[in-house]
């Protein structure tokens, strides 16, 4: 994104990955860096500017022949060929965030996925309120798109392996 606020900057980035309930990788989607006229890179939020800059991925938005409406449909292809509209739901780091952005920008993409979102930050934030003596997971936060897919899988990995276990077979209401 070129910023936080998607009634003034916009998606530039999409990728997608599918993993199965243990978080085991299916598939990768399409890596797509959408194309902007520079009037509208600009406009990019200083912090959005410098790291997209240092990534790379301002060139490769540069000269990018994707628009946004067909990265959406690239990406929606590759998700319906995994799985049924409705039944994934979205996950990620403040997924809230990127739905913002889906709703303005891709709402097929975005009514694709099932209402409820699976967001890793707010685990994140329970651990270091309930499990101060966990170490936090070390993020890379190379803040590309593929790749925070990823640092995100390892991320609720981490969480699953130091949090979510199991004690006993008893359920405790």
């Amino acid at each position: 994104m070129t910023g936080l606020d998607p009634e003034k900057m916009v998606i530039i980035e999409i990728a997608s990955v599918v993993t199965d309930d243990n978080l085991n990788i299916i598939a990768d989607g399409p890596n797509v860096a959408i194309h902007y006229p520079n009037d509208v890179l600009k406009s990019m939020e200083e912090w959005s500017m410098i790291q997209h800059k240092a990534s790379g991925l301002l060139d490769r938005v540069r000269a990018s022949g994707y628009d946004c409406r067909q990265a959406e449909q690239e990406t929606l292809r590759f998700l319906s060929s995994r799985c049924k509209k409705g039944e994934s739901p979205m996950c990620g780091n403040s997924i809230w965030q990127d739905r913002r952005f889906l709703k303005r920008y891709m709402p097929d993409l975005e009514e694709f996925f099932h209402y409820r979102m699976i967001d890793v930050s707010s685990i994140k934030e329970l651990m270091m309120r309930w499990y101060p003596s966990i170490p936090p997971y070390e993020k890379k936060e190379a803040h590309l798109a593929l790749m925070d897919i990823y640092e995100c899988i390892n991320e609720l990995r981490y969480y699953r392996r130091n949090i979510f276990i199991r004690q006993t077979d008893q359920f405790i209401k």
